[in-house]
């Protein structure tokens, strides 16, 4: 079992930035490719950015692609989301989630088997 914990939302004007955590722990971090997924009221969850376990392979959503950028840090056992010029349409709880792979990432929910319990986002206009 892995345990996620998530971190660091808040409510932030457009144009601002949050930065989320997602601190693992339970079973080795060794091996788990990591992502974000957001849900809006409403909606479904929705793929945001993943990683791969040896960093060296990241994957983004068109919507998110060059404001936001996702990191870990292995030896810390935690991933990071930082989202920069925020709009009112990233509006969501925000989830990471762990998917046992150790090449590449994943951009479907589906396979990811643990997930954390969500930080809330909020982007006023």
């Amino acid at each position: 079992q892995v345990q996620l914990v998530e971190s660091g939302g808040g409510l932030v004007q457009a144009g601002g930035s949050l930065r989320l955590s997602c601190a693992a722990s339970g079973r080795t971090f060794s091996g788990y490719a990591m992502g974000w997924f957001r849900q809006a009221p409403g909606k479904e969850r929705e793929f945001v950015a993943a990683i791969s376990w040896s960093r060296d392979s990241t994957y983004y959503a068109d919507s998110v692609k060059g404001r936001f950028t996702i990191s870990r840090d292995n030896a810390k056992n935690t991933v990071y989301l930082q989202m920069n010029s925020l709009k009112p349409e990233d509006t969501a709880v925000y989830y990471c989630a762990a998917d046992p792979r150790f090449v590449g990432a994943s951009v479907l929910n589906s396979d990811y088997d643990y997930w954390g319990q969500g930080t809330q986002v909020v982007v006023s206009s």
